[in-house]
């Protein structure tokens, strides 16, 4: 029970209370610049989820048994060397590397699919498609998932770190297409010609985001509700 309240806590914190773009401002880029029509914007929440997920997944297995201190194939090896085993070795140093090079081949074969049993959407989607490689959300869920594998009496497991991608991936779909529907809205407005375009959009970002910020609490709230059930 209390392995699946984390987990839920995990998933709530990363799509509505820790909202990657409304909460952290990360993924910003395709927030805007694919958010135009409802149709777009989902399909691109929906690859940046995938995406997120494998990512995530392979990253925490670099991380956990290369990058992290003291994580047991660097220690293996270095004990093959003959090396003092009491070294803690450190190669999280490399993890943008490594991080980097796991997105942009996520999106190498989430781009290879799309194109061949998705032509329109992949027409849709245009240059923002390859440019999911540098997506700081997807980076940042990577570095997050880092960060919980820091300390070794409290490491994240695979269902965790999976926890935080979907979370994420699916809290980002949420807010790419709540933002794309307002516009397609705005579109039929009347609206101050300064205001339009990029202006309304920011305005419209900054309003979600204060949205979002009411859903601070939850998590407790959450969390109680879980610990009387299992009582």
């Amino acid at each position: 029970m209390e392995t699946l309240s984390s987990l839920i806590l995990i998933f709530i914190g990363a799509a509505l209370i820790n909202n990657f773009v409304l909460h952290y401002f990360v993924g910003i880029c395709p927030f805007l610049g694919v958010s135009r029509k409802l149709d777009t914007a989902f399909g691109m929440g929906c690859a940046v989820t995938f995406v997120i997920s494998i990512a995530s997944t392979l990253s925490w297995g670099f991380t956990y048994f290369i990058l992290r201190p003291g994580a047991p194939i660097p220690a293996r090896i270095w004990s093959l060397l003959g090396g003092d085993p009491e070294t803690t070795i450190d190669l999280s140093v490399l993890s943008y590397i490594v991080y980097i090079f796991v997105i942009a081949s996520s999106v190498q074969f989430v781009e290879m699919y799309v194109r061949k049993f998705f032509p329109p959407l992949y027409k849709s989607f245009g240059v923002f498609l390859p440019l999911i490689t540098t997506n700081c959300a997807i980076l940042f869920a990577c570095l997050e998932i880092m960060k919980n594998l820091q300390d070794p009496a409290q490491l994240w497991g695979l269902h965790e770190a999976l926890a935080l991608a979907l979370g994420g991936g699916i809290g980002f779909t949420l807010a790419i297409v709540l933002m794309a529907g307002i516009r397609e809205e705005l579109d039929l407005c009347d609206i101050p010609k300064p205001f339009k375009g990029t202006g309304a959009a920011l305005i419209v970002a900054g309003i979600l985001a204060m949205a979002f910020m009411g859903f601070a609490g939850v998590d407790r709230g959450i969390a109680e509700a879980i610990e009387n059930f299992g009582k």
